[in-house]
């Protein structure tokens, strides 16, 4: 059978409940599957088969439970047009308790001039402000929720009336009003974790027009990849794109949570939302408005909170049989005493409905999904990505960490580590190779060349240009005639190597470094070493795992002496020379003794990344990243592992912690319940307020940092 994707916002859903009514009732529906419903990020995704339903039966069956399906934007700036926040007072909630309360209040002053009418005053109150509830209640049972909150309020005010507390009654539905609208303030400011993002965007851009230097002002929606845009120094940048003009330094701490400002020049990328520092830059637009990094990011982000974690799971499937054990539960607190033991019957019909109330799995029930978002959230704000609550939480319990050595370990590209004279000085040496090296898009050569820039060293002039000598050496001419770079076994064919040269040479190899010599006529110049080098904090990034007790290992499909060489500077152990196929045994392997992290460059590790427990992206570019493995490092850093697994351990002790006040507060007002000092509307505020704990609590995760390096 074939199924389409279907993913659209529903706005109304501001709570775990919501989101747990809508899920039931989507999975109700024929032809539908694959369900996933976020109330964090206000999202309804699923499959359908449009041979049995139509997308528009889904939306009429959101509205009959109350809610409004809408499509979702593309672009950051549509984002921010969607998402526009209403006036506080136009609230439809907010609306609804002023409404209960005013209601309540009318009562409250009839009462008084007519005390003779209380009871009657006070229930039609409590009916006209239950209808709503009552008839969410309705539909929610007809939906497949039977045991909804609504039910247990429905249930709890009726039997209030009933028992003459009428006056309680009201009070209960008012404070039930503002919690609901308490847990939707709690929804936005989860949201506005990663909504953050979008503001980074500029709404206009500055745009080269065609084939001019005049500039003129455009909406940033309205770029198109190919145009030109000119960013002046304090200007965020509005598209993706490529530097063709212009150098400066950019703060791309929006992205990638790194703070400090990255060089950029001709042929650099630069991304949306990234902060031009001190010199004008002409940007060549890469990516549209509603493919730029930072909305990919929002919707990555928006969709790893639509999958739930393990520990959500349990939750859910727990709240299920949770509503009804805690109505049985009321009622035999209700019946028991009285016809066990004789007591009051009002007096247990009471304390029954505080028992209820109570019961109410509100707390619960959010406040796993809300550390969950505000720990996606803060990891994205920081430049790391997360795709799922189950991703990050199994991160916090990996016990083992395997790298792959090249680009994600080292630079990912040869460095000139050592350059020995023979003939002149170590520079001269350099110089007179960048300059045979010049033109060559070979990385051996192109590393002598950056080696010798770096040094700001001055190239002798060539003539004629260079010439390769096909898996041996390139030449070129200088002034004083003809000089070649090439490997130990060629300049061994021209010349003879004298026997301390030859020594060192063999000594730099056995270190795992690529040798090559420069040779003029018939004459050995020198020697220069590369090898690609560790990153500057890859041996820090390390020793930070190890110092949470977490094993670390390098699999690498590089030759064992350059691997040993690496891992010697790291400190840590390698597995080299390994095909693909060896690696994914062995990640395989060290899976089934404990949970493994796999880190590779999202490009040649796809099978070993994906076996792993978890697999994280660095490296491979943002695009890549953003697409590969189960959370990526956006900052390009190998200190990006170990917070990855700081925030997991930090979101999962706050949901154990949610988890404790959500049931500790219930374990304590079920006591007092028992014992009748509870009252029905101290027994509703006691739920509001474990909800406000728990969200508050989460939303601690929020201004999450990383322990410093």
């Amino acid at each position: 059978m074939a199924t389409d994707a279907y993913r659209i916002r529903v706005e109304g859903m501001d709570c775990a409940s919501c989101a747990l009514k809508i899920e039931t009732a989507m999975q109700r529906l024929s032809g539908v599957a694959d369900v996933r419903v976020s109330y964090s990020a206000g999202t309804l995704a699923l499959r359908l088969d449009r041979d049995r339903i139509s997308p528009s039966t889904i939306d009429e069956e959101l509205r009959s439970l109350g809610y409004r399906p809408e499509a979702i934007a593309s672009s950051p700036s549509s984002i921010r047009a969607e998402r526009k926040r209403l006036p506080w007072w136009q609230d439809a909630k907010l609306q609804s308790v002023m409404i209960a309360a005013a209601v309540f209040a009318l009562a409250f002053a009839l009462s008084q001039l007519f005390p003779a009418f209380e009871r009657w005053l006070y229930s039609a109150a409590a009916a006209i402000c239950l209808i709503p509830i009552a008839r969410r209640a309705l539909i929610g049972a007809r939906s497949g929720s039977p045991f909804s909150i609504e039910t247990l309020m429905s249930v709890a005010a009726v039997g209030a009336v009933m028992i003459g507390e009428a006056e309680e009654a009201a009070v209960v539905i008012v404070l039930f009003g503002v919690g609901e609208w308490l847990e939707t303030f709690a929804a936005g400011r989860a949201r506005s974790g990663i909504e953050a993002l979008i503001d980074v965007v500029p709404r206009t851009a500055r745009r080269l027009r065609d084939g001019s230097d005049e500039v003129e002002e455009i909406p940033a929606a309205d770029l198109m990849i190919g145009d030109v845009v000119v960013v002046r120094p304090g200007d965020r940048i509005p598209s993706d794109g490529k530097v063709i003009d212009g150098h400066s330094d950019v703060n791309e701490a929006p992205i990638t949570g790194e703070s400090v400002p990255v060089a950029k020049a001709v042929g650099d990328h630069v991304y949306a939302g990234s902060i031009n520092a001190n010199g004008e830059l002409r940007i060549e637009t890469t990516n549209a408005a509603a493919d730029n990094t930072i909305a990919r990011i929002i919707h990555l982000v928006e969709e790893a909170q639509e999958t739930k974690a393990p520990t959500e799971r349990m939750i859910d499937r727990l709240s299920r049989w949770y509503t009804p054990a805690a109505m049985l539960v009321a009622l035999l607190v209700i019946i028991v005493p009285p016809l066990g033991f004789g007591e009051d019957w009002a007096t247990w019909i009471y304390r029954g409905l505080a028992t209820l109330l109570i019961a109410c799995p509100c707390a619960l029930v959010i406040s796993i999904p809300a550390a969950i978002t505000s720990g996606l959230a803060a990891g994205a704000r920081k430049g790391l990505l997360i795709k799922g609550g189950a991703v990050l939480e199994t991160l916090g319990k990996v016990k083992t960490v395997a790298f792959d050595k090249t680009g994600t370990l080292t630079l990912g590209q040869p460095q000139v580590t050592d350059v020995v004279s023979v003939i002149g000085q170590d520079d001269a040496v350099l110089a007179r190779a960048a300059a045979v090296e010049g033109n060559t898009s070979h990385p051996i050569g192109q590393a002598i060349v950056r080696a010798a820039k770096a040094r700001a060293l001055q190239t002798p002039i060539v003539f004629g240009g260079s010439q390769a000598v096909p898996g041996k050496a390139i030449s070129a001419r200088l002034k004083d005639g003809f000089a070649f770079v090439g490997s130990p076994r060629f300049a061994a064919e021209r010349i003879t190597i004298p026997p301390e040269l030859a020594t060192t040479i063999s000594g730099l190899e056995h270190e795992g470094k690529t040798v090559v010599v420069l040779i003029s006529g018939k004459t050995c110049e020198g020697v220069i070493a590369l090898r690609d080098e560790p990153r500057p904090d890859a041996a820090g990034a390390l020793r930070q795992l190890t110092s949470k007790g977490i094993a670390v290992v390098m699999l690498t499909g590089d030759n064992a002496r350059t691997a040993q060489a690496i891992a010697g500077q790291l400190g840590i152990e390698a597995r080299a020379e390994l095909l693909p196929d060896a690696k994914l045994t062995e990640i395989r392997r060290l899976k089934a003794v404990s949970p493994v992290a796999m880190v590779g460059d999202g490009i040649n590790d796809a099978p070993a990344l994906a076996a792993a427990s978890v697999g994280i992206a660095i490296g491979g570019g943002t695009d890549v990243a953003l697409e590969t493995a189960d959370a990526a490092l956006l900052n390009d850093r190998a200190h990006g592992v170990a917070e990855l697994i700081a925030l997991s351990q930090a979101t999962l002790g706050n949901i154990w912690q949610n988890i404790s006040i959500a049931l500790g507060l219930k374990a304590v007002f079920l006591a007092t319940s028992l014992l009748g000092v509870t009252t029905l509307w101290m027994a509703i505020l006691a739920d509001t307020g474990a909800t406000v704990l728990v969200t508050a609590n989460a939303l601690r995760l929020l201004r999450w940092r990383a322990s410093a390096s």
